[in-house]
């Protein structure tokens, strides 16, 4: 089968397109034809092995990439089930958590998958897994959104940011989001009451306060992020980091959790989604709201499979309005 495949830590250009043995479905495993898969933040992390501390806690190999075939978000069609798979048969339409998605076939397990929502095209459900997950997790779970808040999203024009701004104004909140000017129009569509230009304001010396910040971006000292909370409000620190950093975005949540005992204000670190974690509710509870009408996917652009260091490197740059997503088959 065809797959970008990644041999050393290093920047997109590591990635090369190769024919590999296609994978098969053990006991309690799906075989997944990948239509399309979605680029995260977390992909280049994996690429370039950063931060380094999570090379020590074996998250993604020592000196290597522990998985030879990086991509997490799919869409696509079961191509089979092995021993023991139940409700899912060849043919069906599937979404998820597929480890090797940057390949014509990955395997997974039934718990990662849930049914593709039919009006969705195989490329704006691959932009879903991760970035609405953790968008849901960030607002509904660990936030605790209600209605009448007021909600602050950080990186509001990003893949986690726009399902995030889509979920708070769902929910009843009146929301703010913060990215570039060229996102203002996109992120208002999406439901936002108000637009804040990062680069020529600053939320955090604004005077405003708010019920729920959801920080995607990181960056900022806890003191001025706390500068913008109610006195009760709610602080879930998501993201941040850069290539390069010992210990990347783990280092602002681990103080965002030493700093929880100690004041009024509810700090949370919100927690990677990961490919074995218990998301298969979040997965439902995604595709309903897409069903409903709720919540739509952003996709920023589509790349040929061939093209999949030129996608990452997009998305590491900071540049993906939404998600970018590879056209697989």
């Amino acid at each position: 089968m065809k797959a970008i495949v990644q041999e050393r830590f290093g920047p997109p250009d590591v990635l090369r397109a190769a024919e590999i043995e296609s994978p098969s479905a053990g006991p309690g495993q799906v075989l997944v034809r990948v239509r399309a898969a979605a680029v995260n933040p977390y992909d280049w992390h994996l690429l370039r092995g950063d931060p380094y501390v999570a090379r020590l806690l074996g998250g993604v190999g020592l000196t290597r990439p522990r998985s030879r075939v990086a991509g997490i978000d799919a869409a696509g069609e079961v191509a089979a089930v092995g021993a023991g798979v139940a409700g899912l048969r060849p043919g069906d339409e599937v979404l998820g958590f597929c480890p090797g998605a940057f390949a014509e076939f990955a395997v997974t397990t039934p718990g990662l998958l849930v049914p593709k929502p039919a009006g969705l095209t195989f490329e704006e459900a691959a932009a879903l897994p991760m970035a609405a997950v953790t968008a849901l997790r960030g607002i509904r779970t660990v936030g605790r959104a209600e209605a009448g808040q007021r909600v602050l999203v950080n990186g509001a024009g990003g893949g986690i940011g726009t399902c995030a701004v889509q979920i708070a104004v769902d929910l009843g909140a009146e929301v703010t989001g913060v990215c570039s000017a060229r996102n203002a129009e996109l992120v208002r569509s999406l439901g936002a009451a108000h637009v804040v230009d990062h680069r020529r304001e600053d939320f955090t010396g604004r005077g405003e306060r708010y019920d729920l910040i959801l920080d995607n971006v990181g960056g900022r000292p806890l003191r001025r992020l706390r500068r913008a909370l109610a006195p009760r409000g709610t602080l879930v620190a998501n993201g941040g980091g850069s290539p390069g950093h010992v210990f990347g975005a783990m280092g602002s949540m681990l103080r965002v959790v030493a700093a929880d005992p100690f004041v009024r204000q509810r700090l949370r670190p919100l927690v990677p989604t990961v490919p074995d974690g218990p998301v298969h509710q979040d997965l439902l509870a995604v595709t309903a709201l897409v069903e409903a009408g709720r919540l739509a996917p952003v996709v920023d652009r589509t790349y040929p499979l061939a093209d999949t260091a030129a996608a990452v490197r997009h998305v590491e740059q900071g540049h993906a309005r939404g998600k970018a997503v590879i056209t697989v088959a």
